[in-house]
Parts: C-alpha cells; sequence; structure tokens
C-alpha cells in the first residue's frame, strides 16, 4: 500500500488515459480525507471522459456477481466508467473474498490497453488492520491496482494541517505566538473531527476577505453560535416546513449572521438534492445514495420524502433563484428577484414545499 504523498504524485502524472490504473482501493477512517482524496481522482477521470459513474455498496445480500460482470459490461452510451465499490466493514464473507480474487485475476487479464482502461474501478475500505492488509483477497487487489492508506492525522498534527487549509483559500494567521494560539483555538474547538475543522475554515472563507486573519476574528467567528442553526435551516427546507423556514430566517436575519454563509449552506443542499433526485428518477436506489452522499440523522429521514415531493422544474428553479441570491449578495443586479435577499430565501423554500 501506498500513502497519501504518493496517491498525489501519481495523480500529477495523470495527463492522459492511460496514465490511469484501472483499479484503486482507498482504506481509511477519516471520512473527509477518504471522500477529499477520491474526488481528486475522480475529477480526473472526468476530464479524461470517464463520465458514466455506478457505486455499488457492500451489504447482506450483496450480489458478488454484478462487480465480476461490471468489467465486462460496456456503457449504454458508450462513455467510459468510473464503478465505485463500497465495503463499509472490510469483511466481505468466504464468497465476497473468493469473488474479489477473481476480479482482481480479471483486471489482471484485462490490462489497459494504450487508450487507457475502459473502467475504472475504485474499492472503498475502512481501516485495515494487519490480518486483513495480509488476507489473500487483499493481496490480490493490491497486486492488481494501486492500494491508498489515507492516515488520520494526530492532534500534534492538527494546526499546521488548518493553517494549510487557511493558505489554500488566501487566508493565514499572524506570525508568531498570537497565530499559533489562534491555530490551537480552532484545533481545540473542533476535537480532532476533520470536518467540523473544513467547516469552520470555509466559514471563515465567508466572513472575512483573503489575507491576514487575527485571533479576535477568529474566535469571533467560531464562538458565535447562533440560536437558530444555519444548518438546521436547510432540514426545514427539506422538509417543506415553511413557517419554521421563515421562523428560523426571520432569527438569523435579526441576530446578524452571515448572508453568504447561509447562501452558501443552501446552495450545496440545493446541489445534493439535485443530484440525488436524478439519480433516484433514473432508479438508482435512494438508500444507497443517501450512503453513498454520507446522508445521515434527521436528513436521513428527510431526504426520501423531498425526493418524492420536489417537483424536477421546481428544484431547477429553485437553483437558479440561489445563484441569482449569490450575485444579489456580492452586490450585482439579479433580475426577478426580490430586493431583500433574504425574501429571495423564503422563495427558495416556497418552490420545495
Amino acid at each position: 500500500m501506498v500513502k497519501n504523498d504518493a496517491l498525489q504524485i501519481h495523480l500529477k502524472s495523470l495527463d492522459s488515459a492511460s496514465a490511469f490504473n484501472p483499479l484503486y482501493i482507498f482504506s481509511g477512517d477519516e471520512p473527509l480525507l477518504m471522500m477529499e482524496a477520491m474526488d481528486q481522482l475522480r475529477a480526473s477521470a472526468r476530464k479524461m471522459g470517464y463520465t458514466d459513474r455506478e457505486v455499488m455498496l457492500q451489504e447482506r445480500g450483496f450480489d458478488w456477481s454484478a462487480l465480476l460482470s461490471a468489467g465486462q459490461t460496456m456503457s449504454l452510451f458508450g462513455d467510459k466508467r468510473w464503478i465505485e465499490l463500497r465495503i463499509p466493514t472490510a469483511k466481505p464473507g468466504r464468497d465476497g473474498a473468493e469473488a474479489l480474487k477473481q476480479f482482481a485475476a480479471q483486471i489482471h487479464s484485462q490490462g489497459s490497453g494504450n487508450d487507457g482502461p475502459d473502467t475504472i474501478f475504485c474499492i472503498i475500505l475502512p481501516k485495515l488492520d494487519g490480518k486483513t492488509k495480509s488476507s489473500t483477497w487483499f493481496s490480490a487487489l493490491d497486486d492488481a491496482g494501486m492500494a491508498i492508506q489515507l492516515d488520520s492525522l494526530d492532534r500534534s498534527q492538527l494546526p499546521s494541517w488548518i493553517a494549510g487549509r487557511l493558505k489554500k483559500q488566501g487566508q493565514e494567521v499572524i506570525s508568531g505566538p498570537e497565530g499559533q494560539r489562534a491555530l490551537e483555538f480552532i484545533a481545540e474547538q473542533v476535537e480532532g473531527n476533520l470536518i467540523a475543522a473544513h467547516q469552520e475554515i470555509q466559514k471563515l472563507g465567508l466572513l472575512y476577505p483573503a489575507g491576514m486573519l487575527s485571533e479576535e476574528q477568529i474566535r469571533s467567528a467560531i464562538l458565535k453560535v447562533a440560536r437558530y442553526n444555519v444548518f438546521e435551516l436547510t432540514e426545514a427546507m427539506l422538509a417543506g416546513d415553511l413557517p419554521r423556514l421563515n421562523r428560523m430566517l426571520d432569527g438569523l436575519k435579526g441576530e446578524g449572521e452571515a448572508l453568504v454563509l447561509i447562501l452558501w449552506s443552501v446552495t450545496e443542499e440545493l446541489r445534493l438534492l439535485s443530484k440525488l433526485k436524478a439519480a433516484s428518477d433514473a432508479g438508482e436506489s435512494v438508500q444507497q445514495l443517501m450512503r453513498a452522499n454520507r446522508i445521515w440523522g434527521n436528513k436521513e429521514r428527510l431526504y426520501p420524502n423531498a425526493l418524492r415531493r420536489i417537483q424536477p422544474m421546481r428544484l431547477k428553479r429553485a437553483m437558479q433563484v440561489a445563484a441569482g441570491l449569490d450575485r444579489q449578495a456580492k452586490g450585482l443586479h439579479a433580475a426577478e428577484l426580490p430586493a431583500d435577499p433574504w425574501d429571495g430565501l423564503r422563495l427558495v423554500g416556497n418552490l420545495l414545499r
């Protein structure tokens, strides 16, 4: 297995389809790092024409023959394919282990050809113990493709990781003890949760311009917790609960919550909703889609009803309104929208009833 550094080197070499491996295996227990590494690889593959994506989830009753046949079946539209297999427990069982060995042999025998593989397979596993790494099925996969181990960050690494993330969005902390205290403060508040850290860093990018951040700015942004939670707003939107949505908007506006942060949250939810709506209407399993897109908690209950309730044209219009609101928040003109962007958010909620 290789580490993330080797993956980054490999990603830089992907200038043609022939540079891709037919099989990648990702292993790790940090969701953000796993998601970002896979997104990087998927984005590179998409540029090379791998536009037909399929996601499989190994659970009780999973048909392993579907994996074996997937590599031998052409896309209906002749597109190059990206196929993910998620094995949440890393315990495929006896039949699964045998199928994975056959699959690895199949990958070996097919090769990639001068134009690269017709299908790129990506197998996603949790962090593996030594016994699993030495198993015959995993060794066969490792030999057939590229296995990547994404290690979690130690607590001591978190401040420098946060600083690197801030730098990517054009921000940095003041040098010296004050800046180090600010980075340590963020690390303490997120308690090692990288997704929470990612959200706080994005919030800083939305609230403050590029450049230097003071410790006071960072503390103010992170400690400011609105009585009406911004991210709970999208739950009211998904539920089609317009009265609750309006109450929350009134509360957020009254508390001075940054409009740009709310717009970002709503827009991200609309994009995910649109993506799942298209896949669901095409016949894909809603439960598998939610697992693949890490939809948990209350939203796991709200999404199926929202996907059944919301009409595609109204969802498309809601996304158009959100795009207009983003322009409006930046001081640009947005035709046919209320003068107050907060009223525009109410319009989005009304479209999703």
